[in-house]
């Protein structure tokens, strides 16, 4: 890990002037001290296209030199020393770099009486802890890039569930939909719970290679997610999807048959796991058995309990399907029969039956 030497001032340059200068190298600040579990970091640690180390070790061709700062990296067992490129940047001594947000991002205005929900280092005049939300205000605006890892950071994921006490919200819940970074980037959103390692590095990747002036702005949707990684559903992307074509439902978690009557979300939920896999291909909920419970979603977990439960409209809908299916695998025995079975003119007789016409001999 390498903390940058010297003073370089923030720029003051028109809002993206930067999105053209290709820089040669570049900082990343991840901050996990949100309301959050720490899971997206370690997920992110299991990706392997591209693999974290193979960034920070400069061995992706085109990329700037990366320096990363995670509190897992930190150098010493006090927080001084992995504090210091924070600092720096906060006071406008650390540039270029991009913000990782990980966590959700608690509402400080409703605590009346002092206090904080979460922090990250202290005020070295103070001794005071300094929020989250501090941090934030100090980085974001300063910063090149903002991306916000993980379903707690780009929506607020459990921890604003109906009745939370915390008033949490996603990153751009509390930096406004219309925010926009030094280098003229909105909060780029990549959900999961946790991310998808390989959803993560890419999107990332493509920040950098963008931040190099060698790839354009990562095309986002209107959810702030990389549009070619939740651009479709589970569904579409699933082996089990096929059976619900016909209407062969699991009713158990030991089949391998379409799960949306034991809960599964996937015709409407946004993600790609089944086809990427969870590690090296590997994996993925529906994949291994598991049902989808919708948690790239803006919406989750709310709209999606209780998670046992055949989802809201799937009812109406394997019911609609249910003599469309029966027909369909009707048609599709009968083909079968037909189709399974040799051709008659596979014999060992003493003559051929192929149907072969001998039309060349004299």
């Amino acid at each position: 890990m390498t903390v940058q030497s010297g003073t370089v001032e923030v720029s003051q340059e028109p809002e993206g002037a930067h999105e053209r200068a290709g820089f040669d190298e570049i900082h990343i600040l991840w901050i996990s001290e949100g309301m959050s579990c720490d899971g997206d970091t370690v997920s992110m640690t299991a990706s392997g296209q591209p693999a974290i180390e193979d960034l920070v070790l400069g061995l992706i061709p085109g990329l700037p030199k990366v320096h990363l700062y995670n509190k897992v990296l930190s150098p010493s067992l006090g927080g001084e020393d992995f504090l210091a490129p924070y600092r720096a940047a906060a006071r406008g001594e650390l540039a270029p770099f991009i913000l990782v947000i990980e966590g959700s991002i608690p509402n400080q205005n409703i605590i009346e009486d002092g206090g904080y929900w979460t922090s990250f280092g202290n005020d070295p005049d103070t001794g005071e802890p300094l929020t989250l939300n501090w941090w934030i205000d100090q980085l974001a605006p300063k910063a090149w890039a903002v991306v916000a890892a993980g379903t707690c950071a780009t929506y607020g994921g459990i921890h604003a569930m109906a009745g939370n006490p915390t008033g949490c919200m996603g990153l751009a819940d509390y930096l406004g939909w219309d925010f926009k970074s030094q280098g003229a980037l909105p909060v780029v959103n990549v959900p999961g719970c946790p991310i998808q390692p390989e959803n993560f590095m890419e999107t990332l990747t493509w920040v950098l290679y963008h931040a190099a002036g060698s790839a354009p702005p990562p095309p986002l949707d209107h959810m702030l997610r990389p549009q070619w990684l939740f651009g479709k559903t589970v569904h579409e992307g699933c082996d089990r999807a096929a059976y619900y074509e016909q209407a062969d439902f699991a009713r158990d978690y030991n089949s391998p048959k379409c799960q949306v009557k034991v809960g599964c979300w996937g015709p409407v939920v946004n993600c790609n796991v089944p086809k990427r896999g969870w590690m090296a291909g590997i994996g993925g909920c529906p994949n291994v058995g598991g049902i989808c419970i919708g948690c790239t979603m803006p919406s989750f977990p709310d709209a999606f309990m209780p998670f046992m439960d055949e989802p809201t409209g799937g009812s109406l809908s394997s019911v609609l399907i249910k003599p469309y299916g029966a027909f369909i695998r009707r048609l599709r025995g009968i083909t079968s029969m037909a189709v399974n079975k040799e051709p008659k003119w596979h014999h060992n007789g003493p003559e051929l039956t192929t149907g072969y016409d001998p039309h060349w001999r004299p």
